[in-house]
């Protein structure tokens, strides 16, 4: 039908957009800008021609790490070991 049937509260409006100008040119695919957490979920495309097709596809949105804290474990001498080790939350 030509439109994005954003649900209620999702805050999609702003952020979501066919990348085609027109998706009755057999192209339905949609765009979303700016992603956050609460945008995973369950995500259904229907197409209606002549009959109605329907298919879910399920996102999740992960968050970006923090920035890694990172040290040195050993001594740091000619011919010895050392263990590098990173950590992010």
């Amino acid at each position: 039908d030509h439109h994005v049937n954003y649900g209620s509260g999702s805050g999609l409006r702003d952020r979501v957009a066919f990348v085609q100008t027109d998706p009755g040119q057999h192209d339905a695919s949609i765009r979303v800008a700016d992603l956050r957490v609460s945008d995973t979920g369950t995500y259904q495309c229907r197409v209606k021609k002549n009959t109605v097709a329907v298919h879910e596809v399920i996102v999740t949105v992960q968050e970006k790490p923090a920035a890694p804290q990172c040290w040195v474990e050993g001594d740091l001498v000619q011919g010895g070991s050392v263990l590098l080790r990173c950590y992010s939350r």
